[in-house]
């Protein structure tokens, strides 16, 4: 005669998950009342460049008639990297943020300085 008592354990464990005689999932719904905060996400888009400083310049180009299109992107956080190695992302748009709260659209690494001596230390401007 075979041993039964491990199928018969399972049954009755199934069969008393529910002992309250309500029927319904098993599976409770979600804790938060309202629904969830928005989150980011990106898109990665493949083009083919010659050499990394034209992949820059196109990669600018893609992201600012992207931005015309679509006002709610992000295009501070936008970034580039070769296509095998995402790891290797650089920003393309500078993003300072400035006295008034205001950030700096203007390209990664242009001329000019965002960061001065004293309290503070965030200067706006052409530098010196």
């Amino acid at each position: 005669m075979r041993d039964d008592s491990a199928a018969r354990r399972h049954r009755e464990a199934w069969a008393g998950l529910r002992g309250d005689g309500r029927d319904g999932p098993l599976i409770g719904g979600p804790r938060r009342a309202g629904a969830r905060p928005p989150r980011y996400f990106t898109v990665h888009l493949d083009f083919a460049a010659t050499d990394p400083a034209v992949a820059r310049e196109q990669a600018v180009a893609y992201a600012e008639a992207l931005g015309l299109l679509r006002p709610e992107l992000a295009l501070g956080a936008a970034a580039l990297s070769p296509a095998d190695a995402w790891h290797r992302a650089e920003r393309l748009f500078c993003d300072a943020v400035g006295p008034d709260g205001e950030r700096c659209a203007d390209v990664a690494g242009h001329p000019g300085f965002h960061h001065a001596p004293g309290p503070g230390g965030l200067g706006w401007g052409d530098g010196d």
